[in-house]
């Protein structure tokens, strides 16, 4: 088990003050969330130090993208927070992925240990088991209401949030780069002077580029109306310069007359079961008649008689009768 003494700490940040309205027994909140939140990371922040380097692994594993864990994205205590279902992360650590990891302890798909190594890295705070609420919005896909509990184990049909965010230095970067970029514009004038002429001819030559292009967009369009009345269906310029291409593929071929494009066929089934092939601009006609005469020339016609053979024909009601007669002679 647990000890007690770290993770009530973490508990009495959410403890009850208020009842959500609609929230099943047992999920509150705390009137003052911000600052209990900033409790819970210290504490969490405390507990995660103190794992080996196995577990560390383990975690990073489940935060990267390679083991297919599917994050949600709950409210904590009024701010946004990931979490996951049992059942993903187990099935995570029974991955080929992680069988491929080194220096992380091992796991059996056929027994339970992917669980019991989960129900192992509570006690370090990276993740705490949670019960959901009501969605926090009015829409019933809004991120739903989710508060940590005292009852910590890992079951595959409970809910984990993590409270681990992993290596912060791609943001730290880019919140660097951003301040740069944007001190190197406001200082602009401050510039050298032939580095400012350099980016003058750089957006000068981005402009022309830009208006070259809208100038080709509009001459093709009236050569193409022009094309249409001397030489229909009418002639384009660069057929595939607004395709989904490369840039290369854009301005292949030069030009190209605008055939309508193939009529496509769909399989229908008529009433008799006879599968047939039609354009979507056709309706589908009965062949009732088609169908009968086929069958009917497909069916054996008698042999022609010699007139010798062929005995006297009487008419009654209209029909002809014909008699067989024996081939010996009489």
């Amino acid at each position: 088990m647990f000890a007690r003494d770290r993770l009530t700490s973490l508990f009495a940040s959410t403890s009850t003050t208020s009842d959500l309205r609609g929230q099943p027994k047992g999920i509150q909140t705390t009137s003052k969330p911000s600052r209990d939140l900033d409790l819970t990371y210290k504490h969490s922040m405390e507990q995660q130090l103190s794992a080996p380097v196995e577990i560390f692994n383990v975690i990073r594993f489940l935060r990267g993208s390679k083991s297919g864990l599917k994050n949600r994205v709950g409210v904590l205590n009024g701010s946004r927070r990931e979490y996951f279902k049992g059942k993903s992360a187990i099935k995570a650590l029974q991955s080929p992925a992680y069988a491929k990891l080194k220096n992380v302890p091992p796991v059996n798909p056929e027994d339970d240990s992917a669980r019991d190594l989960l129900h192992s890295i509570l006690r370090y705070a990276f993740y705490l088991r949670i019960e959901r609420g009501n969605p926090s919005g009015s829409s019933s896909s809004s991120p739903k209401h989710i508060q940590v509990i005292p009852q910590q184990e890992f079951q595959p049909d409970y809910y984990y949030a993590w409270f681990y965010e992993g290596s912060q230095w791609r943001n730290y970067v880019g919140a660097v780069a951003l301040v740069a970029v944007v001190l190197a514009g406001v200082m602009f004038p401050l510039w050298p002077v032939k580095l400012r002429i350099g980016v003058w001819y750089l957006s000068m030559g981005g402009f022309g580029i830009i208006g070259l292009f809208i100038a080709l967009s509009i001459f093709r369009l009236i050569f193409y109306i022009i094309t249409i009345i001397v030489a229909s269906p009418g002639i384009w310029i660069f057929p595939k310069l607004f395709a989904d291409v490369g840039f290369v593929e854009s301005f292949i071929p030069v030009w190209d007359w605008d055939l309508p494009p193939p009529k496509k066929m769909k399989k229908k089934r008529l009433a008799n079961g006879e599968k047939v092939f039609v354009s979507d601009d056709k309706k589908i006609r009965k062949r009732k008649d088609a169908t009968a005469s086929a069958d009917a020339s497909a069916a054996p016609t008698p042999p022609p008689q010699d007139d010798a053979t062929a005995g006297p024909a009487t008419s009654s009601g209209g029909g002809a009768h014909i008699e067989e007669v024996s081939d010996h002679d009489e």
